[in-house]
C-alpha cells in the first residue's frame, strides 16, 4: 500500500516508466551507438574475410599503394636474387624448353625471389589476381607483410588514384634473364613488376639486384626514369636477344644500312633500360628493342608501362597493341621504341614479322 493513503493508478506508472525509459535512451544512445560502430569496424562479419589492407571500401585498390608494394617487392626479390648468386647455390635445372628448342633454366634465386614477391603483393592486396613466371607452392607459404609507408618519392609525383579491385592484373618476374643468371652475367639481371587495369599496362617496376637500381613509372602518374635527349632513327642501334642477333642483323641492315649496329643482350628489362636514361655503368644504350619469336607477358609488361608512361611504345611487330589478361604468352614478337616514329619503323621491317613465327 502506497503511504498515507495515496494510491498509484497503473496508467501513472506507465508514463513514469515511458519517461524514465526516454531519459535514459538519450543519455545512452550515442554512447551505444558508437561502441556498434567500433565493434561493426574492428571485427569482420560473421563467416566473412577481413577487409583487406590495401583495398579501399567498394572493392577499390589505390593504385600509388600498388606501385609502392611493387616497389618493395621487386626490391625484396632482389635480395634473394643476389643473395643466391654470391652465395653460389643455384642449384640450377633445367624446367622445360623454349619453342626453339633451348633448355629454360629454373634457380633457387628464381623459386626464392618468387615466393617472397608473391605473398608480400598477396598480403597486401589479397583481392587482385596475380600471375607469376614461376608456380606458387601453398605449402611452402611465407607471411610477408607490408607496413603501408609509401617511399618519398612515390608520394611527392603520384596522386592516389582507386581502380576496381577486379579490372587489375599484376605480372611478377621473380629473375628475368635466368640464363644469364647461371653463366654469373649479373648485369643482365633483373627483377619486375607490372600492374595492367583492364587489360593495359599502367605501372612498371624493373630492379637490377646486383647495383640496387629501381626504375619505376605509372601511366598518367609519374616516374623516376626519364627518356634519353636523342635517339638515331635513320641507323638506329638496335637491341635483341642474345640468340636471336643473327635474324634480325640481316634484315636491319637491309632497311638501315650496313651502319646498323646490333646489341645481343640478356633479359626484357635489360633491353628496356637500354632504351631510357639509366646512370649504369653496365647499361648499354640502344634506340630500338627488337623480339622475333614467341615471348611470355611477365617478362615485357613492366618494361611497356614504363614506356608508356614515359610516351613511348611497345607492339607487336605488326603494331598491334598487347593486352595483359588471357594468355600469358604473345605470339608477334614485339617491337619497342621511345621519341621515335613508331609506326615508321614498323612499316620499314615489314620480314620481321615471319621471322616471328619461325
Amino acid at each position: 500500500m502506497a503511504p498515507m493513503g495515496i494510491r498509484l493508478s497503473p496508467l501513472g506508472m506507465a508514463v513514469f516508466c515511458l519517461l524514465g525509459l526516454g531519459v535514459l535512451y538519450h543519455l545512452y544512445s550515442g554512447f551505444l551507438a558508437g561502441r556498434f560502430a567500433f565493434f561493426m569496424l574492428s571485427e569482420p562479419a560473421a563467416g566473412g574475410p577481413e577487409a583487406p589492407h590495401g583495398s579501399a571500401p567498394g572493392g577499390a585498390v589505390d593504385l600509388r599503394e600498388l606501385l609502392a608494394v611493387s616497389v618493395l617487392a621487386a626490391v625484396r626479390g632482389g635480395e634473394e636474387v643476389k643473395r643466391v648468386r654470391e652465395g653460389n647455390v643455384l642449384n640450377a635445372k633445367a624446367k622445360g624448353k623454349t619453342r626453339e628448342g633451348a633448355e629454360e633454366q629454373l634457380t633457387t634465386g628464381d623459386l626464392l625471389s618468387n615466393r617472397r614477391m608473391f605473398y608480400l603483393l598477396k598480403g597486401a592486396f589479397p583481392a587482385v589476381q596475380i600471375n607469376s613466371e614461376e608456380r606458387v607452392d601453398t605449402a611452402d607459404q611465407e607471411t610477408v607483410s607490408w607496413d603501408h609507408s609509401i617511399p618519398e618519392d612515390i608520394k611527392q609525383k603520384i596522386q592516389p588514384k582507386e581502380v576496381p579491385a577486379e579490372s587489375v592484373t599484376v605480372w611478377i618476374d621473380p629473375l628475368d634473364a635466368t640464363q644469364e643468371y647461371t653463366e654469373d652475367l649479373r648485369q643482365y639481371v633483373t627483377t619486375m613488376v607490372c600492374v595492367a587495369v583492364n587489360g593495359k599496362p599502367v605501372i612498371g617496376v624493373i630492379h637490377k639486384p646486383f647495383s640496387s637500381y629501381t626504375a619505376w613509372a605509372m601511366v598518367d602518374g609519374g616516374s623516376n626514369v626519364k627518356a634519353r635527349s636523342s635517339y638515331n632513327e635513320k641507323t638506329p642501334r638496335i637491341i635483341v636477344s642474345r640468340s636471336h642477333a643473327g635474324k634480325v642483323e640481316q634484315v636491319a641492315r637491309q632497311t638501315f644500312g650496313n651502319k646498323t649496329v646490333i646489341i645481343p643482350a640478356g633479359g626484357a628489362g635489360y633491353k628496356v633500360l637500354a632504351l631510357l636514361d639509366v646512370p649504369e655503368k653496365n647499361q648499354e644504350e640502344a634506340d630500338v628493342y627488337i623480339h622475333v619469336t614467341y615471348i611470355k607477358k611477365w617478362d615485357i609488361c613492366a618494361g611497356n608501362a614504363v614506356l608508356r608512361a614515359l610516351g613511348g611504345h611497345m607492339t607487336t611487330l605488326t603494331g598491334e597493341e598487347i593486352s595483359y589478361t588471357g594468355s600469358d604468352g604473345n605470339e608477334g614478337g614485339l617491337i619497342a621504341s621511345i621519341k621515335m616514329n613508331h609506326k615508321a619503323l614498323i612499316e620499314k621491317l615489314p620480314d620481321l614479322e615471319k621471322t616471328s613465327h619461325k
